[in-house]
């Protein structure tokens, strides 16, 4: 009789399966068919999962379908009953809940140990480990994530937390989510969906499995079969989605339908009630048979591992029986139960409905196969317990980290920009106050702000007085722009997602009354609170607020990057789903981490010791590095001091003296810019631009790109100085101590030279022999450029740059005669000049023969921190682009910046360049032989690498306290850092 009464029920269940899915079929279009490819899983050999199979009890094949809730933070009784269950009952696997790393590894271990059959081990890691565990990266939310236009990014988040799963020895990750989230009112999926169109939810939630299943980790798709329209939280009741089927399958089933096509591993099923696809009253999908075993597993043709939702959760919890629930779920077609309130009673439960014929064993024994092949294909047949060592570290890579950001970066909605207002290119034309509305007063926010400009903070909390409101206003009126940022908000729709009615009201009515730009570190959801923004000039959306977040927006405020993201959901009637604007191009250098731009940090650890070595063995006194990759400043620190007596630490914000590196960053570009508007050639000689001074001489038929590239036959260098002086004494009747009319041009402190004596220069300068015709580095030509400059722009040369090209670009810093604008304190000295000037030569150009000029050589005399030096470069390498502006011309830049008379000579025009064969000269080995740059004589160089993307600026003082101190060119150090940085890119680059 047991026989018979199994074969009948069984039967009956398999009948009514059946009617369902011809039902289901028959309203499911043949174009919405799932065909596509069976998780990976099911094609391993399985010799291992046979063997284990085989091994198994019955009771044992039933328990490898439980998983249990574990802790890493709990008390040692929580860690004791996990051990005990596992040695009694032998599950499964385990779904790890809060703690931290290195306790989750260490109970990981001893549990693994102390299991018969290897345990599959879970989390909820949809933004990364970071949801359950401290110290690792927490990714975006995925509604943040939804912002994003480039699904390869998501990809390698997939590929980067399945590397960290499988570092803390963590099998299946219980994401992506991708419910198609279409109501603002939902409390508990909202901004963990990607958003509100499907195509979208699909897109990305593709590339987030795809990225971890390819890196060897099952990735789970829920809430099956869509939680995204509710009103309730299942962790707390059942909520009711009253959709028509056909509403479901075009919009809710479509991303599910779409990710099993691709492959999808494992689904997690949640606790709905859709009369539509199942009236049986407060029946849970999740209990469904009709839902599980028709719609997900036949229509949908869905052969992965199927969990639960959570079994302790009231939306299953409160209509059934703990103990039935198991029974239910695996009737239903669940393959593994997820957090069971009482695993013994819930095989025992298992095993009746077996004896009783309501389950049978082959059911289980299936089932038990398919996690085990699961197991086989994370690779638990080779199974070996979690390194714990440097378990941190390993877990927040360079990598990690900077993808985190650039994630971040690349999700910015930028929805009004009302006449092009932003990018800001500086804030100097209106007085601007930033106006944080519940954020702590130290943010990265205002940081990020700072970089650019220093601009006031007005903190207030998310609620005022009246009394306090007022005030507010009141400080308010002082200003003409205001930057309104909303922090430390929330997701919860019934609270306003953490924006206070009083707190929008003082956003509307600053926006009536002043020029504001919005940043909303938050919910798009809570726009619509806003009501019209007719007012507001700019509204940028952050989603979240965080450090990556706060950094990103002031970025992007000053075109450092371009607001890239769409908006992932509806966020009122004027801003829909996939609404965005962005800034034509990025208008400035940006600020990275190395990891954002594939350098390894480690690596870049060698700069740090190399320069203190400098500094500890005086080859100077004080230094900056910089680098950049691709417009984005990864490297940019200050070390030692002005002097060696420790009292003036360098800072970014400290100018040097650049030498020769003037030739290019004040004559060479002005050159090219003379050259793009037709006033000179560069194949003309001499004779064409200065005639009354060199005709009749042996410079006249001097060639200007051969004087360029440094092979006019041009002696070397002329210390003018010399006939200035007798018997170590200056001559009274060329120099002063006091400025003039006629002594007008100022040397150093207390010391003017006659503003005619650069025409004698000149005639000192002509009455030189000339040399040989070949490569011979020589100051002299760009005095004569100099005066070419001069004539041609009616201005002189130090205006002219200044107007052509530095405050163009806003480099602030960058310019002759930095004391005009700058405290001596901001200005690092030179040499202590004995022979010539008998002084501490500080903010004045150290060369002798610029300083004759009045401080303004077409060879020396520019000032610059590393930061505007490194802009400028980079404009030369960015098409001749900057701030929006095309300063120079791309075509006569490659021009300048080629190698002129190769082989036999390495320069270009005006730019020094690598040797052809890259062994030895001003670089290091790595650079391509496109690169360029100059070095200067205080001890800095800087160098520009188009193939590459590379920019690189080294500035000292070298010469401190004397100039005849060479080690800086003795070890090697410029040409040894820019080795350092090339090799921290040596697996991205096309090094050659």
């Amino acid at each position: 009789m047991p026989y018979i009464k199994t074969l009948t029920i069984t039967a009956f269940t398999s009948l009514l399966m059946l009617l369902f899915s011809i039902n289901l079929s028959a309203q499911i279009q043949p174009d919405n068919l799932t065909v596509g490819k069976a998780p990976a899983f099911l094609s391993v050999k399985s010799t291992w999962a046979d063997s284990v199979f085989n091994s198994l009890t019955p009771r044992e094949r039933i328990a490898q379908l439980f998983m249990v809730a574990a802790y890493s933070n709990k008390e040692v009784a929580h860690e004791k009953s996990i051990a005990t269950l596992l040695e009694k009952e032998k599950i499964g696997g385990l779904i790890f809940f809060k703690g931290t790393p290195t306790a989750q590894a260490n109970l990981t271990n001893r549990y693994q140990s102390i299991s018969k059959t290897p345990l599959m081990i879970a989390i909820d890691g949809e933004w990364g480990l970071a949801m359950r565990l401290d110290s690792t990266v927490s990714y975006p939310r995925q509604m943040t994530l939804g912002a994003i236009q480039d699904e390869s990014l998501l990809y390698k988040m997939g590929t980067d937390i399945a590397a960290q799963c499988k570092t803390m020895g963590i099998h299946v990750n219980f994401a992506p989510v991708i419910d198609v989230n279409n109501n603002p009112a939902n409390p508990v999926i909202n901004n963990r969906a990607f958003g509100e169109e499907k195509l979208n939810v699909t897109k990305l939630g593709m590339a987030y499995m795809n990225g971890m299943q390819d890196a060897g980790i099952i990735a789970c798709g829920k809430h099956f079969p869509g939680h995204g329209d509710t009103d309730t939280d299942s962790h707390k009741a059942l909520p009711t989605i009253m959709h028509s089927y056909e509403r479901l399958n075009d919009i809710e089933l479509y991303p599910f339908r779409q990710l099993i096509k691709g492959g999808l591993a494992s689904m997690m099923v949640a606790h709905l009630s859709i009369p539509s696809l199942d009236d049986t009253p407060d029946q849970a999908s999740t209990l469904s048979n009709k839902i599980v075993n028709g719609l997900l597993k036949d229509s949908l043709g869905f052969e992965g591992l199927i969990f639960t939702d959570a079994l302790n959760m009231n939306g299953v919890s409160a209509h059934y029986n703990s103990d039935e629930i198991n029974v239910k779920a695996i009737l239903a077609g669940d393959d593994i139960l997820l957090f069971p309130a009482n695993v013994s009673a819930g095989i025992d439960k298992i095993e009746a409905a077996i004896l009783s014929g309501e389950l049978s064993q082959a059911v289980i024994d299936e089932r038990c196969l398919k996690v085990l092949k699961a197991k086989e294909w994370v690779g638990l047949n080779q199974y070996q317990p979690i390194d714990t060592k440097n378990l941190i570290p390993r877990l927040n890579l360079d990598s990690y980290n900077g993808l985190n950001k650039n994630l971040n970066k690349s999700a910015l909605t930028l929805i009004k920009n009302e006449r092009d207002i932003l990018p800001f290119k500086d804030l100097s034309d209106k007085k601007t106050v930033y106006l944080n509305i519940g954020g702590t007063e130290k943010n990265a926010f205002i940081d990020g702000i700072h970089q650019f400009s220093a601009i006031e903070q007005i903190q207030i909390p998310r609620s005022l007085s009246a009394k306090d409101e007022l005030a507010l206003l009141a400080e308010c009126g002082k200003f003409e722009r205001i930057i309104i940022a909303f922090h430390r908000t929330n997701n919860n729709p019934a609270r306003n997602f953490g924006i206070t009615r009083q707190a929008i009201a003082i956003h509307q009515k600053l926006s009536h009354e002043k020029e504001v730009i919005t940043i909303l570190f938050g919910n798009p959801y809570v726009i619509d609170k806003f009501g019209p923004l007719k007012d507001t000039k700019a509204f940028l959306v952050a989603y979240q607020d965080n450090d990556e977040t706060n950094n990103a927006a002031a970025q992007a405020l000053f075109g450092a990057i371009q607001p890239k993201g769409k908006l992932p959901v509806t966020a009122s009637e004027e801003f829909k789903a996939g609404f965005g604007l962005s800034y034509p191009e990025k208008i400035r250098l940006s600020y990275a981490s190395p990891g954002e731009v594939g350098a390894d940090s480690e690596k870049l650890k060698g700069i740090d010791e190399l320069v203190k070595t400098g500094i500890r063995t005086k080859a100077f006194p004080g230094c900056q590095v910089l680098a950049i990759k691709d417009g984005q400043i990864f490297y940019n620190k200050s070390f030692g001091n002005f002097t060696y007596d420790k009292k003036s630490p360098v800072q970014n914000n400290t100018i040097y003296d650049l030498a020769s590196i003037t030739k290019i960053a004040s004559t060479t570009i002005s050159l090219i810019k003379l050259v793009e508007s037709g006033q000179i050639d560069l194949d003309k000689r001499l004779t064409d631009y200065l005639p009354e001074i060199v005709d009749s001489t042996p410079y006249q038929n001097m060639v200007l790109r051969e004087m360029l590239a440094h092979q006019a036959g041009l002696f070397p260098w002329i210390p003018f100085y010399a006939k200035t002086m007798s018997k170590g004494q200056l001559n009274d009747t060329i120099y002063s101590t006091d400025s003039s009319a006629v002594f007008g041009n100022k040397v150093a402190e207390n010391l003017f030279i006659r503003s005619d004596y650069n025409d004698m220069m000149f005639d000192t300068l002509i009455a030189q022999k000339l040399i040989k015709k070949k490569y011979k580095y020589s100051d002299l030509g760009y005095y004569f450029f100099k005066e070419i400059i001069e004539r041609q722009t009616g201005q002189k040369l130090e205006d002219f740059v200044d107007s052509t090209f530095y405050k163009l670009m806003h480099l602030a810093t960058m310019g002759y005669h930095p004391t005009y604008s700058f405290d001596l304190d901001q200005i690092a000295p030179t040499e202590l000049d004995s022979i010539y000037r008998k002084q501490l030569v500080w903010g004045n150009v150290h060369d002798p023969g610029a300083a004759m000029q009045g401080g303004v050589g077409g060879h020396a005399g520019l000032f610059s921190n590393a930061e505007d030096l490194g802009a400028l470069m980079y404009m030369l390498i960015n098409d001749g682009r900057y701030m929006g502006e095309q300063i120079l011309s791309p075509s006569i830049i490659s021009d300048f910046t080629r190698c002129q008379f190769c082989p036999k000579n390495r320069r270009g025009a005006g730019f020094d360049k690598p040797v052809q064969s890259l062994n030895g000269g001003p670089t290091c080995d790595k650079v391509s032989l496109t690169s360029f740059g100059h070095s200067g004589f205080t001890g800095t160089l800087t160098w520009a690498d188009p193939e590459n993307g590379i920019v690189y600026v080294f500035l000292s003082n070298r010469v401190y306290p004397n100039a005849e101190n060479w080690q800086i060119v003795k070890e090697g150090y410029r040409t040894k850092i820019q080795d350092i940085i090339y090799q921290s890119f040596m697996n991205d680059l096309p090094i050659n």
